[in-house]
């Protein structure tokens, strides 16, 4: 569990976790500095950087002397970089993002008067553009293993793969609309520090992949809902590590296709097989 790190009060902790990015982290952290000087709050920025190479650190100091660094040896994993933040981090709230998200002018802010007036949320996300405009999906029902045979396989391009990835993405739903889906994408999450000290940190027998869906879904089982708020908006540069639509060559020599489908079984394995949607749970508490 987590305590908190001594030092200065802050109301947030934004929490980075890198892997050998740093152009993109460069953005992201040019766009919290331009951000959020203007929306009244206090805040620290933590750079978890997995695998770091030399230069980044050099960079960091040089140019973003406000940012925390934590360097990593070797590259430790998404939920390892995250609880490390926590540990590290002394904010009230809790702001995850990827390295490759650029904050715009009043996200967080919108995001944190909703946190705040909502005690019953407990993870929060925003709308995620693509550099393009275009609105890229962030919310999701839980996974089924059917699921994932569908957005792996060819499966997934039949009359019932395609009706199951429909619902996987809700696909019925308008991507504008505040809705409680059952997980939101890990790449930008807002929730208060007193909350995952009920819930628990990220399970780190998740390296990659599904360390987010578990983490909702543990809200969820501890009375907490999980809210896709659209009203805050990001930008996201998005590119798939774990490809859709692999053959079997593919499996054995990409990593991190490996990584996603014994993710996966983890998940499955810890929580059961049958599908049980978030209010589902919510409401079972």
């Amino acid at each position: 569990m987590f305590t908190r790190a001594s030092g200065e009060y802050m109301t947030l902790s934004i929490i980075i976790v890198h892997y050998k990015n740093l152009e993109l982290l460069k953005l992201c952290l040019k766009s919290i500095r331009e951000t959020l000087p203007l929306e009244n709050l206090t805040y620290e920025t933590l750079v978890i950087d997995s695998y770091a190479q030399p230069e980044t650190g050099a960079v960091l100091f040089e140019n973003f002397p406000e940012t925390k660094y934590f360097p990593f040896k070797k590259n430790i994993g998404y939920a390892v970089g995250v609880n490390s933040g926590f540990k590290n981090s002394s904010g009230q709230y809790c702001l995850i993002l990827n390295p490759d998200i650029v904050v715009t002018k009043g996200a967080i802010s919108k995001m944190l008067e909703h946190l705040q007036n909502h005690p019953e949320v407990g993870l929060l996300g925003p709308r995620l553009l693509g550099f393009n405009g275009e609105i890229q999906n962030s919310r999701f029902r839980f996974y089924r293993p059917w699921t994932i045979a569908c957005r792996r396989t060819f499966l997934g391009k039949n009359i019932l793969g395609q009706k199951e990835l429909s619902r996987f993405n809700l696909a019925n739903l308008n991507p504008l609309d505040q809705i409680y889906p059952d997980w939101i994408m890990g790449s930008a999450i807002l929730t208060r520090r007193e909350t995952v000290e009920k819930v628990g940190p990220m399970d780190e027998r998740f390296f990659l992949y599904f360390e987010d869906v578990d983490w909702a879904r543990r809200f969820w089982e501890n009375g907490f809902k999980v809210l896709y708020f659209p009203e805050a908006v990001m930008l996201h540069y998005h590119q798939r590590s774990s490809r859709a639509g692999f053959d079997f060559l593919d499996f054995f020599l990409r990593r991190e296709t490996r990584w996603h489908i014994a993710s996966g079984l983890k998940y499955f394995l810890k929580h059961g097989w049958r599908y049980r949607s978030g209010e589902e749970l919510y409401h079972a508490k």
